[in-house]
């Protein structure tokens, strides 16, 4: 993230981006502020109420220059991960915060908007912090977003192929079968992946050899071995903090799928190897984080391609509360990190894809045994 501070820059270059950070911080200690007016006394709330506050109260320090960028923008950013984290533990445990609007039934979470304010002034305290103005803001935010969309047409692809694939057997047998479908489904994401990824490539004017694919060295085949331990390690470690606290998760839909039909394992445990794996590296780690290098610092690109990894699997954890959705996607984030952090230090397809389908084969593979 190579934006820094000149001395010519103009009073507002310099103060957009901790004011955004205000607004965003100001909106987050409202939403927060809901369940205490309410009578909410949880000290979880108590606590990012009082998170919230700091945080504005350094953003409005680093806009009129009574504390540092280094120091300002670690004190914000850290309080609003506080933030994060507390609004999406409130929410875990059904504390919402829930509005009603002047139309119809409908009502919105203001915890939930705590919960999106609250890790958009992230982004703003870390920008700010590094030093980079409000181009360099809008710039990322640009590629994040269009890359995101490229995130999603990945997935939605794979929809749209299996629907082709489907249609004659449709038309002959009159319907498939779970097996047929997760076969279907296990083509449709690869191909899918595949035209997406290509497309961006000719879309972009990029060369075959932006793919970062060759054989693993023995340095890589190390990094492979050391990446699924840490992986596992990390889903436990996770697992723990979260048990401890008491967050639960929702269930992947693929889990739901197995309980009813385990047969569907047996062709998962391959392709989580053969496909998932690759092509999930492929679009969302060599396509996606890769190009974010251009902006982003390497260490950035990681984590804002974890986002998006985790929010392209919204779908999929889709199947209770909203906090379990958002502490399933807490996990796959976390792990995506891994997988990215990989990805960075080796700068080869190959591991990542091993790494990320291997972890998934054992997971389908217990779960085979659990309910086959």
């Amino acid at each position: 993230m190579g934006d820094t501070v000149r001395p010519e820059e103009s009073p507002f270059a310099l103060e957009v981006v901790p004011a955004i950070g205000t607004g965003l911080s100001g909106i987050a200690m409202a939403g927060i502020l809901v369940p205490i007016q309410r009578g909410v006394r949880d000290p979880a709330i108590v606590a990012a109420v009082v998170l919230a506050l700091l945080a504005t109260a350094a953003f409005l320090a680093r806009r009129y220059g009574i504390l540092s960028r280094s120091t300002g923008g670690a004190i914000a950013a850290g309080a609003s991960l506080g933030v994060v984290l507390l609004s999406g533990y409130a929410l875990n445990h059904g504390i919402t915060g829930h509005v009603a609007l002047p139309v119809g039934s409908i009502s919105l979470s203001l915890v939930f908007g705590t919960f999106l304010a609250a890790s958009g002034a992230i982004g703003m305290a870390v920008a700010d912090r590094r030093g980079i103005r409000g181009r360099g803001v809008l710039e990322r935010t640009r590629l994040t977003v269009g890359l995101a969309v490229v995130g999603i047409v990945g997935l939605f692809s794979a929809y749209l192929v299996v629907s082709v694939l489907a249609l004659p057997m449709y038309l002959v047998f009159g319907g498939i079968t779970d097996l047929q479908g997760t076969v279907l489904s296990q083509l449709a994401t690869a191909i899918g992946t595949m035209l997406v990824a290509v497309g961006y490539l000719v879309a972009t004017d990029r060369e075959w050899s932006f793919l970062d694919v060759r054989v693993p060295s023995l340095r890589d085949v190390k990094w492979i071995v050391g990446g699924i331990v840490v992986l596992f390690g990390t889903l436990f470690a996770i697992s723990v903090v979260m048990s401890s606290v008491g967050v639960e998760s929702s269930n992947h839909s693929t889990t739901e799928l197995a309980e009813n039909n385990p047969e569907v394992l047996l062709v998962l445990v391959p392709a989580a190897i053969l496909i998932i794996g690759p092509f999930e590296e492929l679009l969302y780690r060599n396509v996606i984080q890769k190009t974010m290098y251009e902006v982003f610092s390497r260490s950035g690109a990681v984590v804002v391609g974890s986002v998006v990894f985790a929010g392209v699997h919204l779908m999929a954890y889709d199947t209770g509360t909203l906090g379990g959705l958002i502490a399933s996607l807490g996990v796959v984030f976390g792990l995506s990190l891994v997988l990215g952090f990989i990805y960075e230090r080796t700068d080869n397809l190959v591991v990542p894809a091993l790494v990320h389908g291997v972890y998934n084969a054992i997971v389908f593979a217990n779960l085979y045994l659990t309910y086959g």
